[in-house]
């Protein structure tokens, strides 16, 4: 059976979805708010410079060319990407340096050069992160917890048989303090925690398997940024026939008692035997969805963290520099503890530097550098954020400053800054909460927003506020989600 499907938002996720369903002969119309398409995947220029605005990793890649071979096209022709040799380069107060590798037995080896932790450790906590993605990812990253099916499924069995082997009972600091004796590969395995916006010191250990994806499975980078991937996307869409309206949002999700009937927008009525939505869930129910009652509980969950970001137009170039960058805190528990309070921010923050130039000609130009210059916040909560914009500004290039014996206000020629309120005001991201909600707490994976309702026929949801999470590859696992279960 074809259908008439109406999706809200062309982020990532609704994009991906979009195009499964359309190769399938189902008739796609998708609306999205702005004018242009990506989500919380952006960019951004000014005078020869550009940055990406969104996330700076591509994990799992095999499911862009997934989508490409569903529509009969090569992945290659739009999208060229490459596995990174170095993740990142990482800083540490001490004066520590060393390169996180892809390659396993080169990161292995890395390690021992530069912490003196034995290569066989590094194997052994590589090795055991791939068996928690492998026991997993089946279940909680490419199935929804709402379908009946997925709790009688082997793959359901075969997670709960190896529960106690997926550190679901200790947090992930705890599994990697054990495993460690450097405190430099605790810190580093830590940080992957963040790549889903959760806390190391309260996420399970499961959130291990992160590090596989990025060590084994690999982090890979398109040739023209990570922005590319949107609008080869788009391009893909365009090709087997989506209809996409730019500028044009959705005012309202038509039912009737429990089934869609279709979307409302400026336009008329759009109607529809599906309707998807690639939008925070808390503005959906908030804004559009006027006859299902709003789920209080659902929004009193912990929110994933937030982010305040510099663009700087940086005059000059920095050869120490890669294209990821991490400069630790010196103390990675307190600078947690202080962001748990939600009131203020860290004053020795860990700060990710990106600069997409080192890899992209033309991101920069000539003899210059982009720098995208984040570190992790609360999310808005009516804090005095110019205060806080102020005060991370001044933290960030005195530590950049101190470790790279830089004077780096000299060659900042321009400035753009984004903080939560901002995310909030141009993603919908409730709160400016990237990721959702978090995944602090044994049960936080459990507890996402489903990618369906039972009880409502012909509504689905896609995209970083549900189930599995906010990354790129979890977005594109939760569109796959949606095209399985209206081929069902």
């Amino acid at each position: 059976m074809k259908y008439n499907i109406n999706i809200i938002g062309a982020g990532i996720a609704g994009l991906a979805v979009g195009i499964r369903l359309a190769s399938r002969g189902h008739r796609v119309t998708l609306f999205e708010q702005s004018g242009r398409p990506g989500g919380k995947v952006g960019s951004l220029s000014w005078q020869g410079y550009r940055w990406d605005t969104g996330p700076s990793q591509l994990l799992l890649p095999d499911q862009i060319e997934e989508l490409f071979m569903m529509a009969g096209e090569e992945t290659k022709r739009t999208i060229r990407y490459r596995k990174l040799e170095v993740n990142s380069r990482c800083f540490f107060e001490d004066g520590v340096i060393f390169d996180a590798y892809g390659d396993p037995e080169r990161l292995a080896r890395e390690m021992h050069l530069a912490t003196g932790e034995p290569v066989e450790r590094v194997r052994q906590h590589l090795e055991r992160s791939r068996k928690i993605y492998e026991w997993s990812s089946d279940f909680f990253i490419f199935q929804d917890f709402m379908h009946r099916g997925t709790f009688l499924s082997g793959k359901l069995i075969n997670a709960l048989l190896q529960s106690g082997k997926l550190d679901t009972f200790s947090t992930m600091h705890e599994i990697n303090a054990r495993h460690f004796s450097s405190g430099h590969l605790v810190q580093l395995f830590d940080q992957y925690a963040t790549l889903n916006g959760s806390d190391p010191f309260r996420a399970p250990g499961t959130i291990n398997a992160m590090a596989h994806l990025a060590h084994v499975h690999g982090n890979y980078f398109p040739e023209k940024g990570i922005y590319s991937l949107v609008n080869g996307l788009k391009e893909l869409a365009d090709k087997i026939g989506v209809v996409t309206h730019f500028n044009q949002p959705v005012e309202k999700v038509v039912m009737d008692r429990h089934e869609v009937r279709g979307v409302v927008t400026r336009s008329g009525l759009f109607s529809s035997d599906v309707v998807i939505s690639d939008m925070d869930v808390y503005f959906l129910y908030r804004n559009l969805l006027e006859e299902i009652p709003f789920p209080v509980k659902e929004f009193k969950k912990e929110r994933s963290s937030s982010a305040i970001i510099f663009y700087w137009a940086m005059d000059g170039t920095f050869p120490r520099l890669q294209l990821h960058n991490l400069f630790f805190s010196g103390n990675y528990r307190d600078e947690f503890r202080v962001m748990s309070r939600k009131k203020e921010i860290y004053n020795d923050p860990t700060v990710h530097l990106y600069i997409s130039s080192k890899y992209v000609e033309g991101d920069a130009p000539a003899g210059k550098e982009n720098w995208r210059v984040m570190i992790n916040v609360p999310e808005n909560l009516g804090q005095d954020w110019d205060m806080l914009v102020e005060k991370a500004r001044e933290n960030i290039i005195k530590k950049l400053n101190r470790i790279l014996r830089e004077n780096l206000e000299t060659h900042i020629q321009k400035e753009f800054v984004t903080d939560p309120r901002t995310l909030e005001e141009r993603t919908f991201s409730h709160r400016g909460a990237i990721f959702g909600n978090s995944f602090n707490g044994r049960t936080a994976a459990f507890e996402r927003h489903p990618n369906f309702l039972r009880k409502y026929k012909g509504l689905y949801f896609v995209g970083g506020s549900v189930h599995p999470g906010g990354t790129i590859p979890f977005c594109l696992a939760s569109a796959r989600i949606v095209d399985q279960h209206i081929g069902q």
